[in-house]
């Protein structure tokens, strides 16, 4: 097996074993996931771009890949680093292939045989670091090191033009059609299509920085805005284009995770850097409405300053059980929604899905004008 190295920006150094491509340097932001499967979904979740992934759960890939799993299409996330590697898959879905071939199809690198559990510590005491991983065959420490030091902050970042589609597209429901809605794709995963698919709408799927008009001239019943990775600061063109549709009272609103994000940005409020981010399916969030408490997935490593809200015209609808940032918001007088965490899952439980529901019904009570 190839010699491989993980070297952190505090020059925190593990040495393991390399998977996937050969010969490779994979920069990124080193952060952890909690989730117990779902790698496939993981590596293939755009919201991960720019990111070197450590799954906190000790064995991955025992069972295989399958094509149906892919939340895009390619692998975005920047690396992979895991403890064990399962010798064998066993899976009757495992039609794909293993983990190190689902690897090289998309020219990805992983280290693995490291202690992921005291990467996950130095990870929440230090927080979210830039880093590399080194699959070559003679690699220099101090010069990785010193590359890491030279690599891009994810502050500042706009990755929505790395993972978005680059044209325009239509996916049609294959159920009786009640309404056409506009998805913005900032990195979206394909789950979010199809349960938008499932409520009977037809998709107008547009890349991240499409304009007011152009979406004005479809003439949607509703409108999507998906996750995606990066600082959601600096997606500009898209702050701009959902701020007229807010005023112009086009349509309803749905957004999710960084979709979110910049649906505050629109609304005035401000977002901020997590130390270490949310990344699991096992994230305790209350909906403040009524009490209730979900499990969620979630994958973000920004979040809402709910100081800078303008609660004259926005509530505070869910609230983080682990650290109470905001994980959902509301207008007062506007059929304008969004959340932080991620109601599609892939991975991760189904709790909220019933915010797709509420999409749905509040298409169906706008009547077209």
């Amino acid at each position: 097996m190839t010699k491989a190295c993980l070297i952190l920006e505090d020059g925190s150094t593990f040495i393991g074993k390399a998977l996937g491509i050969k010969n490779k340097k994979s920069f990124g932001e080193v952060v952890f996931n909690t989730a117990l499967s779902g790698y496939q979904e993981v590596l293939t979740d755009p919201s991960y771009a720019g990111q070197l992934v450590t799954l906190t759960y000790p064995e991955i890939g025992n069972y295989g890949i399958t094509a149906l799993d892919n939340q895009s299409r390619e692998i975005f996330a920047a690396g992979l680093i895991i403890k064990s590697v399962s010798p064998i898959e066993s899976s009757w879905r495992a039609q794909d292939g293993n983990l190190e071939t689902f690897l090289l199809k998309y020219n990805a690198s992983a280290i693995y045989g490291i202690d992921t559990r005291a990467l996950t510590r130095k990870i929440r005491s230090k927080g979210a670091m830039r880093a590399v991983i080194s699959t070559e065959e003679n690699f220099s420490i101090p010069a990785l090191l010193e590359e890491v030091l030279q690599s891009p902050s994810m502050n500042g970042q706009d990755l929505t033009p790395l993972v978005s589609t680059p044209t325009a597209y239509i996916q049609k429901t294959s159920k009786k059609a009640i309404g056409k809605v506009v998805v913005m794709d900032f990195g979206l995963k394909r789950n979010m299509l199809t349960l938008l698919n499932d409520k009977g709408f037809d998709l107008h799927v547009l890349p991240a920085n499409s304009d007011f008009e152009e979406i004005k001239q479809l003439n949607p019943q509703g409108i999507f805005l998906s996750n995606g990775p990066g600082d959601p600061g600096a997606c500009t063109k898209p702050k701009e284009t959902i701020q007229k549709l807010i005023d112009s009272n086009l349509a309803p609103i749905f957004g999710v995770c960084l979709g979110h994000q910049i649906m505050s940005l629109a609304l005035g409020a401000r977002t901020f850097k997590l130390k270490f981010g949310h990344r699991g399916s096992n994230h305790p969030v209350k909906d403040l409405r009524n009490g209730r408490v979900y499990i969620t997935s979630q994958n973000h490593g920004f979040a809402v300053e709910e100081s800078s809200l303008p609660l004259n015209t926005v509530r505070v609808t869910h609230k983080s059980l682990n650290d109470d940032t905001i994980e959902g918001i509301e207008h007062k007088d506007k059929p304008i929604f969004s959340v932080q965490f991620h109601p599609e899952a892939c991975p991760g439980p189904r709790e909220t899905d019933y915010l797709f529901d509420k999409f749905a019904q509040l298409v169906s009570d706008i009547k077209p004008a």
